[in-house]
Formats: structure tokens, sequence, C-alpha cells
């Protein structure tokens, strides 16, 4: 191998190395991984986090002002506290995200609540 061809495949795989790093920074703020409630529990860090899971049929309660509901998965179910408004298509048996931190007495305290859904539209009926 030339000495040219060496410094040329020395130059693109530093352009390479480079450009992982910008793509990977680009991307560092717009991945949106969540955990089970059956991690959380197995490795609670105390650290905000994001939760995912299934709410519990029948366990959606207001507790003076608290909104209060258990997200499954994974076998475990965790208990989710959260203040303000519930988005309007949040049902118990559906999937939700919650973000927020796991207390000391196992419940998570959520500032954020989403619905997830599919990525497939069905329009709603229209009665005839």
């Amino acid at each position: 191998m030339t000495r040219r061809r060496r410094h040329r495949l020395a130059l693109s795989a530093l352009a390479a190395a480079g450009l992982v790093v910008l793509v990977t920074a680009a991307l560092q703020g717009t991945l949106s991984y969540y955990r089970s409630p059956a991690e959380l529990l197995d490795h609670p860090d105390g650290q905000r986090t994001r939760l995912g899971g299934t709410v519990e049929p029948g366990s959606l309660r207001s507790d003076g002002g608290q909104l209060r509901f258990r997200l499954g998965g994974g076998g475990r179910a965790v208990t989710v506290r959260t203040e303000g408004l519930l988005p309007a298509s949040f049902r118990e048996g559906q999937d939700a995200v919650v973000e927020g931190v796991l207390t000391a007495d196992g419940t998570f305290r959520a500032d954020q609540v989403l619905v997830r859904h599919g990525n497939e539209y069905r329009p709603t009926e229209v009665a005839r």
C-alpha cells in the first residue's frame, strides 16, 4: 500500500468517526427510551425516568386532587401518582408512558403522562 493511499484511508476513517460522533450527539435528545415496571422495580436508581406499561383495569382512582393508577408490565406493576389532568384518550387497559421518579415507598411520582397508541389511524364510525 502506498503512502498516499494510507493517508487517504486514514482521512476517510477519521471523517467517518467524526460523522458518527455528530449523528450520535444530534440524536441524544430525541431518543425516548422507557423502562418497564419489572425493570424499574428490579433496578431502582432514584433517577428521573420514563416508565411504560399498561394501565391496569380497575386501578384508576381520584384521591383529593391526585390521580392514582397502576401501570403493569413484565409481570409486575407500579402504583403511579400524578396531579392535574390526564390526556383525553387515557383509559384503563391502554398503554401509557409516565415520566417522573420512583419514591422510597415504591410509588412512582409522575409529572407527565402520555398515552401510547398504534401508528394506524382509523376514523370513528359514522352513524347512519
